[in-house]
C-alpha cells in the first residue's frame, strides 16, 4: 500500500485503477473493464439510475456487455478501450473501473485431528464433543471455484431433508450437467462464461477438481471407506455434513475471471447462501486495491447483507507481508498440517533408513540394490555444476544416470520437481532423491515413480554415505501413511503471512486450518495423474486452498447451532477460541520449528469444540466497516454509494486517519507505529452469547517484554444474554524496538476463555 494521503489522492484524482503500477492486478488481455458503482438499488434486480444510463449508452454502440450486477451490487463488465475505461470513471455513481482480473487458485484425518487437538491443550476449559449432523437451522455454503463432480458420493442426499424454502437459487444445465445432477445436498449450481468466447466448459462440472475437491471438505457428506489409492483410509466427511452446497464455477483451467467472481457474489447474495469460501485471489506480487478488488467488493456486499465470506489466505509464504484476501470483512486462513504423513523412505546399503516426503505407488525392489548417483556427478561438459545438480534438462549424462536412482537438489527455482522427475525418467533413472527443506514439509503425489523428498540434514547423511562408498547403492520405497505425527500442527512453509499489505492494523491471517495432505473427494475422470490405476474417487491435495473450506464448514456448523448470529459474530467465535499449541503440549512452530506468530496463524488453530459455544463475542457492525473505508481514504459522497444503507446522519470522523483503524471492533487488535514517546488507546466491545444469567469475566494479560498493557476496567458484569461491555488497551513500549511484539489478552470466567491476540509494530508503514 501506498500510505493515506498518496490513497485519498488516489481516489480523489481519478476513481480508476489501470494495470502497470506496482501492486496492479493480474488481469487477461481480453479488453474487459469492471466498472463497480457500489450497492444494487433493490434486492429484485433493478437498475440504478447511473447504471441504467452507462448500459443504454453501450448498448447503443454496441459493446459488449459481459456481465451485469444488479441482484446484490450494482455495476458492470464489457469489453471497452482504455479511452472509454477512463471516460466511465468520470460517470456519476462510478467508484471505480478497472481491468478485469484473472485470479489463482490458492491450491477425514483432518476433522478428527481438529476435533481431538483441543483435549491436547494445557488447562483446556471443558466443552461439549458436539454432534455435528444434527442441524438446528440449515445452512447453505456457496463455493465458488472450478464447479463440482456431482455424482461423487460426497454430495448423496441421503438423510437430508426438503431444500430450504428461503433458497432462491436455480442448477444451470450446461455441457454434461442437468438438472438431475442437483440434488438435497447440491442444491444449485451456477457458471459464468463470457458471451463472446468460444469454449467447452459451459457447464458447472468440474473438470480440474479443485471446487470438488473444496466443496466436500467444507461440506461433503460421510463417505466409508475413502481413500487415495489405499492411502489414508477412513470415513472422509465434510466440516458440516449436513449443511446444502451451492456451486458458484468461477473458474476456468487458465485462471479465475475476477468479473465472473463478481456476478458469482452478486448471485449468491440474492441465492440466499449462509456462508461463502473462496480458495482463490490474488498473488502476493498483484495485491490490488480494495476498490478493484473482485473479492473484496464482492464480500463486503455479502457482510452488508449478513454473509460470512471465508477466503485463502495465498500461498506465496514464508515471506511476510504476502497474506491476500485481507480485508477486515472477510475472514481470512492460513494453512497448517495435521497428525499425518506420507512417508517414502530411504533404504541405504547397510540397511540405514533416512525418512522421506512424498506419495509414490512405486515397485522398486525393497532392497538397496540400485546404483546411487549425485546428480552434478553425470553433468554434461557444456552444462553448469548447479544445473547438473539440480537436475535440470538437458544438463546430464544419460550414460551415468541409466539404471541409477539420482539424489537431486532443489534450490534453484528454475524448475519444478516435476519437470526433474520426468528428466530422471527420460535419461533411464529408476529413482529420483529430492532435497528440499521446505518440501520436506509437505506431500507431493509422483504417481508410480519412486520418488521422495529429503531435508538438507538426511541429504548430508547421504552424501556421507556415498562418498565414504565405493559402490554406494539405495532404494526408494513405496509410501506408507503415518499417523500420530508429531509435531502437529505446524504452519506450513507455502501458506501467506502476515502483516497485511492493506494495513497494518488488522492482524491478518485471522486463523489457520488445515490445509496439507487433505484428502477430499475428487473428479470422476482423471487418470492422468497415476498410470496404470484407476481414477481415483478422492485425492489428496495441500494448499491454503483446503484450508479455507475446513474454516467455510466450521462456520456452517457455529451458524446451525446458533442461526441469529450474524457474520461478525461467527468469525469472533471462531477466532477468540483458536488453540496455540500443538500435539507435544508446546506452542505451534513454522516448517523451521520456529514458534510460530500471529502473523503465521492469526489467533490460532481453529477448535470445532469451542467456537460453538464461546461466551462472548467481537461484533463488527456496519458502521465500523464504513468507519474503516473512513480511515481508508474514501470520502462520505462514496461511501454511500457503496453500502446498500448508510444513515443520512453518518459522516466520517473528523480525524479519519489510517491509525484509527486499531479501533473497528475487531477480535484481534493490532497497532502500527508505536513508539517510545507515546501510549496508544483502542477501544473494544463484547456481547454476551452464553446465555447465562449473569457472569463475571476477568482480564488475563500476555505481554512481551518490552510492552506495557493495561485493560480498563479488567473486570466486565454481564448480567443477560445480549448485553453489551466495552473496555480499552492502553498499551506504551518501555523502549525503542525493532521487531514487531506479540502478546494477547484474554477474558475468563472460569466456562469460557476469550482471546484476543495482541500485535505491536512501531513502524508506520501500512498503508
Amino acid at each position: 500500500m501506498k500510505g493515506a494521503f498518496a490513497i485519498f489522492l488516489f481516489f480523489l484524482s481519478s476513481f480508476v485503477s489501470f494495470p502497470g503500477g506496482t501492486k496492479a492486478a493480474q488481469a487477461k488481455d481480453n479488453g474487459v473493464y469492471i466498472v463497480y458503482m457500489g450497492a444494487a438499488a433493490s434486492t429484485n434486480g433493478s437498475l440504478r439510475y447511473e447504471h441504467a444510463q452507462l448500459l443504454s449508452s453501450l448498448k447503443r454502440k454496441g459493446t459488449t456487455v459481459v456481465h451485469s450486477y444488479s441482484r446484490s451490487l450494482s455495476g458492470f463488465a464489457a469489453r471497452l478501450s482504455e479511452e472509454e475505461a477512463r471516460s466511465i470513471a468520470q460517470k456519476p455513481g462510478v467508484i471505480s473501473v478497472f481491468k478485469d482480473p484473472l485470479l489463482p487458485l490458492h491450491t477425514t484425518r483432518s476433522w478428527d485431528f481438529l476435533k481431538y487437538q483441543i483435549d491436547l491443550e494445557i488447562d483446556s476449559s471443558p466443552s461439549s464433543d458436539p454432534d455435528f449432523s444434527t442441524q438446528e437451522y440449515d445452512t447453505i455454503i456457496g463455493i465458488m471455484d472450478t464447479g463440482i463432480w456431482p455424482e461423487s458420493k460426497s454430495f448423496d442426499d441421503k438423510d437430508l431433508g426438503v431444500i430450504p424454502p428461503r433458497w432462491k437459487g436455480k442448477c444451470m444445465e450446461g455441457n454434461d450437467f442437468h438438472q438431475s445432477n442437483c440434488n438435497r445436498k447440491l442444491i444449485g449450481a451456477r457458471f459464468y462464461v463470457d458471451p463472446d468466447e468460444v469454449t467447452a466448459d459451459r457447464s458447472p462440472r468440474d473438470v480440474q477438481g479443485h471446487g470438488t475437491h473444496v466443496a466436500s471438505t467444507a461440506g461433503g457428506s460421510a463417505v466409508p471407506d475413502a481413500s487415495f489409492y489405499g492411502l489414508a483410509a477412513g470415513t472422509a466427511k465434510g466440516g458440516s455434513p449436513g449443511s446444502r452446497i451451492a456451486i458458484y464455477r468461477v473458474c476456468s483451467p487458465e485462471g479465475c475471471q475476477g468479473s465472473a467472481i463478481l456476478a458469482a457474489f452478486d448471485d449468491a447474495i440474492s441465492d440466499g447462501v449462509d456462508v461463502v469460501s473462496v480458495s482463490l485471489g490474488a498473488s502476493a506480487m498483484s495485491i490490488p486495491e480494495v476498490t478493484s478488488d473482485p473479492i473484496a467488493i464482492g464480500a463486503f456486499h455479502a457482510a452488508e447483507n449478513g454473509i460470512l465470506v471465508v477466503c485463502s489466505a495465498g500461498n506465496d509464504g514464508p515471506s511476510s507481508g504476502t497474506v491476500v484476501n485481507a480485508a477486515p470483512w472477510i475472514l481470512t486462513v492460513s494453512a497448517s498440517t495435521i497428525d499425518r504423513d506420507f512417508e517414502s523412505d530411504v533404504v541405504l546399503g547397510g540397511n540405514k533408513v533416512i525418512k522421506g516426503e512424498g506419495i509414490n505407488f512405486s515397485n522398486l525392489d525393497k532392497q538397496p540394490v540400485h546404483p546411487l548417483i549425485y546428480a552434478k556427478s553425470a553433468r554434461q561438459s557444456e552444462a553448469l555444476e548447479s544445473e547438473a545438480r539440480n537436475c535440470n534438462p538437458s544438463s546430464m549424462d544419460a550414460t551415468k544416470i541409466k539404471g541409477k536412482i539420482v539424489v537431486c537438489d532443489n534450490d534453484d527455482n528454475e524448475y519444478s520437481k516435476e519437470s526433474k522427475l520426468e528428466e530422471v525418467k527420460d535419461l533411464g533413472g529408476v529413482g529420483l532423491i529430492l532435497v528440499d527443506d521446505e518440501e520436506r514439509s509437505v506431500t507431493s503425489t509422483y504417481g508410480t515413480f519412486p520418488m521422495t523428498v529429503v531435508s538438507s540434514k538426511d541429504a548430508s547423511e547421504i552424501l556421507s554415505y556415498m562418498n565414504s562408498s565405493s559402490n554406494p547403492v539405495a532404494s526408494v520405497l513405496a509410501t506408507v501413511a503415518v499417523a500420530n505425527y508429531k509435531p502437529a500442527p505446524s504452519i506450513a512453509y507455502f501458506s501467506s503471512r502476515g502483516p497485511s499489505s492493506i494495513t497494518k492494523d488488522i492482524l491478518k491471517p485471522d486463523v489457520t486450518a488445515p490445509g496439507v495432505a487433505i484428502l477430499a473427494a475428487w473428479i470422476g475422470n482423471d487418470t492422468a495423474g497415476t498410470p496404470g490405476k484407476a481414477a481415483p474417487s478422492f485425492n489428496v491435495l495441500s494448499g491454503t486452498s483446503m484450508a479455507c473450506p475446513h474454516v467455510s464448514g466450521l462456520a456452517a456448523t457455529v451458524k446451525s447451532r446458533n442461526p441469529t448470529w450474524g457474520p461478525s459474530a461467527i468469525r469472533s467465535a471462531i477466532m477468540t477460541t483458536a488453540i496455540q499449541s500443538n500435539n507435544l503440549r508446546g506452542p505451534i512452530t513454522t516448517h523451521t520449528g520456529a514458534a510460530a506468530t500471529p502473523y503465521d496463524y492469526g489467533a490460532g488453530e481453529v477448535s470445532t469444540t469451542r467456537s460453538l459455544q464461546p461466551g462472548l463475542v467481537y461484533e463488527t457492525n456496519t458502521t465500523d466497516y464504513l468507519n474503516f473505508l473512513c480511515y481508508y481514504g474514501y470520502n462520505i459522497a462514496q461511501i454511500k454509494h457503496i453500502a446498500r444503507n448508510v444513515s443520512d446522519s453518518f459522516s466520517c470522523p473528523p480525524d479519519s486517519s489510517p491509525n484509527l483503524i486499531s479501533n473497528i471492533n475487531y477480535p484481534s487488535i493490532a497497532i502500527s507505529g508505536l513508539d517510545g514517546k507515546r501510549s496508544k488507546t483502542v477501544f473494544r466491545t463484547l456481547t454476551n452469547v452464553a446465555g447465562d444469567d449473569a457472569a463475571i469475566y476477568t482480564a488475563s494479560i500476555d505481554s512481551p517484554e518490552g510492552l506495557i498493557v493495561k485493560v480498563v476496567p479488567s473486570k466486565l458484569k454481564f448480567e443477560k444474554t445480549g448485553q453489551k461491555q466495552s473496555y480499552q488497551v492502553v498499551l506504551s513500549l518501555q523502549s525503542s524496538v525493532k521487531e514487531d511484539l506479540f502478546g494477547s489478552i484474554t477474558w475468563t470466567n472460569g466456562q469460557y476463555k476469550v482471546r484476543s491476540p495482541i500485535v505491536v509494530s512501531s513502524r508506520s508503514d501500512n498503508l
